[in-house]
């Protein structure tokens, strides 16, 4: 395999370790393992001027989710700890995902309504597997608030980096 798949693999790889570790784990072991992922990726895979993008996710994780939470959206366990309106393992899915936008999602932005249909089922099936998995319970509107909000997002996504050249790795 060349060593672009190689490289797209190891970040899907590590966003879906990050997301089982904060989804299954909570927060202590999501911060751990999500924020070693995230480190990994900023020494080894990063573009320069990508942790932005993490950064950026981090903010409207808080804002999207936050919102959510906030208007009723998700009932956490009693246990959970809340930093804020969210557990600290929800927050850490924001910018687990900014890791995949330039590298394992690439190819997708090219594609604006695939990417939004996308966005549509994925961002609400992540929630509501994270949610049984977890042990927190969703409103029933709130998948497709989700649904709204990722196809929204990807559509922007796809048209702020589907016209970007260099996307794909050719190395």
């Amino acid at each position: 395999m060349r060593r672009a798949v190689w490289r797209a693999l190891a970040n899907l790889a590590g966003f879906q370790l990050g997301w089982l570790a904060c989804v299954l784990g909570g927060s202590l072991v999501g911060l751990v393992v999500a924020g070693g992922v995230i480190a990994a990726h900023l020494r080894w895979q990063a573009r320069p001027g990508e942790w932005r993008w993490l950064a950026g996710f981090a903010a409207l994780g808080l804002v999207v989710d936050g919102g959510l939470a906030l208007a009723g959206g998700f009932r956490f366990p009693p246990e959970t700890f809340l930093l804020g309106p969210l557990p600290l393992w929800l927050w850490l899915l924001w910018p687990l995902f900014a890791t995949l936008l330039q590298h394992s999602l690439a190819w997708l932005w090219r594609h604006p309504w695939l990417a939004a249909a996308g966005g549509a089922t994925s961002g609400p099936l992540s929630y509501y597997a994270g949610a049984a998995l977890s042990g927190v319970t969703l409103a029933p509107w709130l998948l497709a608030a989700e649904a709204l909000a990722w196809a929204a997002l990807c559509l922007w996504l796809s048209q702020r980096l589907g016209r970007r050249s260099g996307l794909t790795h050719s190395d």
